[in-house]
């Protein structure tokens, strides 16, 4: 009978609550009940109660409300009952009462802890409005009442795509004003002419601007990519109770929910035309968790980048400089990482692990219902949380204040021999090679190597060799003239 360890009542007073296991003591101020307080006790797993989500609560304070102005509409329960749990739900949505929602993130039982945790705080709220006494559920029962119609198996998932849903709002606001920075960036840089690299080695030339702006559509395309996915959150099987038949509802009910759902929530949610296959099926959990996935590998990939371009500032490529966020070593004095793209990248990692999880547990549900829905919520609700913070982050303490090295990048690209790739359609593939590999062994300009070889003139040198043509902005390739070598013969090249 005692309370659950670590839940002793602050005022000394305690309730007695029962269930169909027996009574356990519970604490008088508290606004949870026996249900909770067993699931306290047999899931002392992550140490985070569903709280941490705040958005999640609200899902579930929105469903309840759906749930019971549906039942006052077709006549399921006591009108006056049903709006002070109307006015409990309420009282949620304004951010009343949420840590009283302790139950851990991480149970057993397909979210049952999580649902009863919200059943047993908005009755007793219910029963404060109405003047009774916390417990007193001869008055309004947390599952005769605040339950009724619903089963966890249709309310939990539902309240998990709505938060998943109103969450993906955000991360598209954040996403897209990350893509705005970098194209901001690309613009800035437009006329900072860099050497490009593939496979780490020198390439051909490019601009500072065209990287960034690579960059933007990466992000523009996940944008995208992301939106799409609001279809899968918005099939809902609210009204299929405990498997999908709908048992211990009034037919009229599912309707009448969804619809009152989609005015709280501002959704566009529809009802799942098979109840039971959508009670039983977490496909579309996994398949939002693989977009999360994508857009998080691709958004680490480019923090690899940044962290390759700002490499040094001295032994490293230092094309690019990172706002300087924190000292980055106890002993080497001036030292300074990149840690902004270092924290992204791990909220990259921690979210393909999230998906593997995710994965696991969509595959490992058996018949009618996957009862590992409360670890692919908390996955799913972290990595939507963490990937939209990721790219506060990033915007505001990196992209926003990156500058270019533009000496050095001037100084590498004069000095470097992918320029004279640009050459090739007017010198020959031959001459252009023997130039490239002169350049190599004495570190001069390709121009004056040009030049002082008789090929073009310095005018026509420098012009072939400007920003815009290097960088592709306007074409240069034209058809590679006949040059006859020192022997006469026209079919030879330089």
């Amino acid at each position: 009978m005692s309370p659950p360890q670590g839940w002793e009542a602050a005022s000394g007073d305690y309730r007695t609550e029962t269930d169909s296991l027996g009574e356990r003591r519970i604490p008088a101020d508290a606004y949870w009940g026996v249900h909770t307080s067993r699931a306290l006790e047999n899931f002392p797993i992550a140490h985070r109660p569903i709280s941490v989500y705040s958005t999640f609560i609200d899902a579930l304070a929105m469903v309840k409300l759906a749930a019971v102005r549906a039942n006052i509409e077709i006549g399921a329960i006591d009108p006056h009952k049903g709006r002070l749990i109307e006015q409990a739900c309420l009282e949620l949505l304004e951010g009343r009462l949420h840590d009283q929602f302790v139950v851990g993130i991480i149970q057993g039982g397909a979210g049952t802890s999580t649902n009863m945790n919200a059943n047993e705080v908005i009755a007793n709220r219910a029963l404060e409005l109405g003047g009774w006494q916390k417990g007193d559920y001869a008055h309004i029962h947390p599952i005769d009442d605040v339950n009724r119609s619903q089963s966890t198996n249709d309310t939990y998932p539902t309240a998990v795509k709505i938060a998943l849903s109103l969450l993906l709002r955000s991360l598209l606001d954040e996403l897209w004003a990350l893509r705005e920075s970098f194209s901001r960036k690309g613009v800035e840089f437009k006329n900072v002419l860099k050497v490009g690299r593939t496979q780490l080695q020198d390439a051909v030339p490019m601009t500072l601007g065209q990287e960034f702006h690579g960059f933007a559509t990466t992000l523009g395309e996940d944008y995208e990519r992301l939106k799409e996915t609001i279809w899968l959150l918005s099939e809902i099987n609210l009204g299929a109770t405990a498997i999908g038949t709908g048992i211990t509802a009034d037919p009229r009910y599912a309707a009448s929910a969804v619809h009152h759902l989609n005015l709280i929530t501002g959704l566009d949610l529809e009802s799942a035309p098979d109840l039971i296959e959508s009670t039983s099926d977490a496909g579309a959990f996994m398949s939002f968790s693989g977009a999360l996935k994508r857009s998080a590998v691709k958004l680490s990939k480019i923090c690899n980048d940044l962290r390759l371009l700002s490499s040094g500032p001295q032994a490293g490529l230092g094309e690019i400089n990172l706002p300087p966020r924190q000292a980055g070593s106890s002993i080497m004095p001036g030292k300074v990482n990149p840690v902004i793209p270092e924290v992204v990248n791990q909220v990259a990692f921690s979210i393909i692990g999230a998906d593997a999880t995710v994965t696991a547990a969509a595959e490992g549900g058996q018949l009618q219902l996957n009862a590992f829905e409360p670890v692919i919520a908390n996955f799913l609700l972290q990595s939507i949380t963490w990937l939209r913070q990721a790219c506060l982050t990033l915007r505001v303490n990196c992209i926003d204040g990156i500058t270019a090295n533009t000496e050095r990048l001037e100084t590498m690209v004069g000095s470097n021999v992918g320029v004279i790739t640009a050459l090739t359609p007017h010198i020959g593939y031959a001459a252009s090679a023997a130039l490239a590999k002169t350049a190599l062994l004495t570190n001069r300009s390709v121009a004056d190597l040009v030049v002082e070889a008789g090929l073009m003139p310095r005018d026509r040198v420098m012009k072939l060799l400007s920003p815009a043509r290097l960088s592709g902005i306007e074409t240069i390739t034209t058809s590679i003239p006949v040059v006859p070598d020192h022997h006469g013969n026209p079919d030879a090249r330089l």
